[in-house]
């Protein structure tokens, strides 16, 4: 895609046709092409792909709107998606944020996150299928929670383990064996939260006034310790951040006991994408849960 013949016809779209005065790649992850583009109007965070997955970036246009309409969480606006059919390229086009961490910028993210996960829906997972990272993620709508992490979370990676040859056999048979006891220790009833799905310390960035914005969603309704599980799994998330979730969000007494079978699915995510260095962690969590 060239980029610079492209984005005059897409900035014309949103109806900004002022000239573009600046254009310049910066770093955005190692998934997609980033660039911050000014025109005379105002400045764009822009994302290109040219082997995009199928609806990759609508499916993230789709879960940042859907955070945004909750109205407790901030999040770059989306102006424009552009994506063949195919998958064979897209390009994502969103409001640019910047700004400096101020001192209450963590608790203002806690809050924030406990906040998004006392907004509620009618069924565990949604209506359609995303992402993780560049991996595909299955969803659907269901009544059971321990059901729906089991079918669209667990499953899904291990079945895609075995494809790429990452699933030693007795790890495969100490994961069969947790599949059917997990309602030992996850909760058989609880209330679907919407969460934002890949909540790691990069993806959450600051801007004006020090105000937390969320970005690379991959969003579900499903048990918002699932989500906060994840953040403590690779850090980046300070002690702040934590106190200010639990004034309003309480973790459960049986969070700690429950924390590193939602953590499985991340570094099933992780095997995948990463390899074995992250096999492990997952051997030695079915170790502490099945022996």
């Amino acid at each position: 895609m060239d980029i610079v013949a492209t984005l005059p016809k897409v900035l014309n779209e949103i109806g900004d046709d002022t000239a573009i005065i600046d254009c310049k790649r910066i770093t955005g992850g190692d998934i997609n092409s980033a660039y911050y583009v000014k025109s005379e109007k105002r400045p764009y965070f822009v994302k290109v792909n040219e082997n995009n997955p199928p609806r990759f970036f609508k499916s993230e246009a789709v879960g940042l709107e859907l955070l945004q309409k909750t109205n407790v969480v901030k999040v770059p606006k989306v102006y424009y998606v552009m994506e063949e059919k195919s998958g064979a390229y897209g390009l994502l086009l969103l409001e640019w944020i910047e700004g400096e961490k101020t001192n209450q910028t963590s608790m203002w993210l806690g809050q924030a996150v406990a906040k998004l996960h006392q907004c509620y829906g009618q069924h565990f997972g949604l209506a359609h299928d995303n992402y993780i990272g560049r991996l595909p993620q299955a969803n659907g709508l269901y009544e059971n929670w321990i059901d729906y992490f089991v079918n669209c979370r667990l499953l899904p990676q291990i079945q895609l383990a075995e494809q790429q040859s990452k699933m030693p056999i007795v790890r495969r048979q100490k994961l069969d064996k947790l599949l059917v006891s997990l309602d030992r220790w996850l909760p058989k009833l609880c209330r679907p939260s919407l969460l934002h799905g890949d909540l790691w310390g990069g993806n959450w960035i600051v801007g004006d006034k020090g105000i937390p914005y969320l970005i690379d969603p991959s969003v579900f309704y499903g048990h918002y310790e699932f989500e906060i599980a994840f953040t403590e799994l690779f850090g980046g998330f300070p002690p702040l951040f934590y106190d200010a979730y639990n004034d309003i969000q309480p973790l459960s007494p049986e969070y700690k006991e429950r924390k590193e079978l939602y953590q499985l699915y991340y570094l099933l995510v992780h095997l995948n994408l990463f390899g074995e260095a992250y096999g492990f962690s997952i051997d030695r969590i079915l170790q502490k849960y099945v022996g």
